[in-house]
């Protein structure tokens, strides 16, 4: 019974397309994440440019998810997202054959970071309202989860593959696995048996209808709550995630494998959250569930930043994981939950607008203060602003508790 109500969203033969495709994706998308961080700090040795490429990855989810939510509400979603997968699929050969002929430069990462970032600011939105048609209302908190869950997988593997792949043959190999990998979410994406898109009526410009989405959010507390706490915490915690190279190399003493594992460990803590709130599925105190990992992520944040060894490092490191995965699968199963289908295109574009687009900001911050301040003051700085705002919405705001 306990494990039918955690894979519920399975039963879908879709879904089981999409979860399948995209777990091999994120893989490879994972590998290169790992390997283009420590080809860029090999590079340069500096943690402020790990924080530019990370800002440019995620800059343009600021720019673009609004109008991303508008397209997502506008055409097929199953098409819109085919189409992203291709060109990043597309610049993640474009990185291999840089690295494999020797040429590749810091700055060259960066600008195909942002071209990626451009392709993910209108991918995510439509990833995002995709998944109520694909499985409806009553298994989309379950779904919900197990995307979490299948992105906290693949974070578990994609790093310890890019750890053996780094260290046997060098990071070009990791980007060419990733561009392979994309064949797969491409090729379930295809096989999907999905009705023929209906185009919408709405006559109405696609600037009335950001301002649309954006008075829905602003005029329902819960959901502004929901957005302002992601928003909080992908802007100040996160950002210890982009000085992993630094912490391992400088702080840690460890090396490639070392660094893989690291990451590895966000992934378990993650991935456990992730089960853990499939498992729960309807539970009727969400909002509890909420506040435990909004206030839990933070606290292990701050407790990285202190820590000066490797095996308690790891440790913490899946505690933060488990309570940041905590935080926002529940928050997005709320958000999804509350939004009509009208709107919800536009309103998961400012959710991903702030998912995404305000860690590279937090990125951006934590690299500059690491490299005036060092990469542990620079962690619990972001790590204890997230807290105190957690401890906040604690005090000042107890109906967040109360939400279902």
């Amino acid at each position: 019974m306990l494990r039918h109500r955690t894979f519920a969203a399975l039963k879908h033969r879709n879904y089981r397309l999409f979860f399948g495709g995209q777990l091999i994706s994120l893989i490879g998308t994972w590998m290169q994440n790992i390997a283009q961080a420590w080809l860029v700090y090999q590079l340069t040795n500096s943690p402020f440019k790990l924080g530019v490429v990370a800002f440019a990855a995620g800059a343009p989810s600021l720019l673009f998810s609004l109008w991303a939510g508008v397209v997502a509400d506008r055409m097929s979603k199953r098409r819109l997202i085919m189409t992203t997968q291709t060109v990043l699929m597309t610049l993640a050969a474009i990185l291999a054959v840089d690295a494999f002929l020797g040429t590749v430069q810091w700055w060259h990462v960066a600008i195909l970071a942002l071209l990626l970032g451009i392709a993910n600011a209108f991918d995510g939105p439509a990833r995002q309202a995709f998944v109520v048609e694909m499985v409806g209302r009553e298994d989309l908190g379950n779904a919900i989860a197990l995307n979490s869950a299948m992105f906290n997988s693949a974070r578990i593997i994609g790093p310890a593959l890019a750890g053996i792949t780094l260290a046997a043959v060098g990071p070009a190999w990791c980007f060419a696995l990733n561009a392979a990998s994309f064949l797969a979410v491409i090729a379930g994406l295809a096989l999907m048996r999905v009705p023929p898109y209906v185009g919408t009526t709405d006559a109405a410009s696609p600037w009335s209808q950001v301002k649309e989405g954006l008075r829905y959010i602003g005029g329902n507390p819960t959901v502004r709550s929901l957005i302002t706490v992601v928003a909080v915490s992908n802007m100040f915690g996160l950002g210890y995630s982009t000085l992993l190279p630094a912490f391992a190399q400088d702080v840690l003493g460890v090396g490639k494998v070392g660094f893989a594992l690291l990451s590895t460990a966000v992934g378990v803590g993650a991935l456990t959250g992730a089960l853990l709130v499939a498992t729960l599925g309807n539970h009727p105190h969400k909002g509890r569930i909420l506040t435990t990992g909004n206030l839990l992520f933070p606290a292990m944040v701050v407790g990285i930043s202190l820590s000066t060894s490797y095996h308690l490092t790891l440790f913490l490191l899946m505690l933060s994981g488990l309570g940041f995965m905590i935080q926002n699968a529940t928050a997005n199963t709320l958000v999804q939950t509350v939004v009509p289908d009208s709107l919800r295109g536009r309103v998961m574009g400012v959710y991903m607008m702030v998912f995404l687009g305000f860690f590279p900001v937090g990125c951006l911050i934590s690299g500059t203060v690491a490299e005036h301040c060092g990469v542990r003051f620079a962690a619990g700085l972001g790590g204890s602003l997230a807290l105190v705002y957690g401890l906040f919405l604690f005090w000042r705001s107890p109906g967040i508790r109360r939400l279902q």
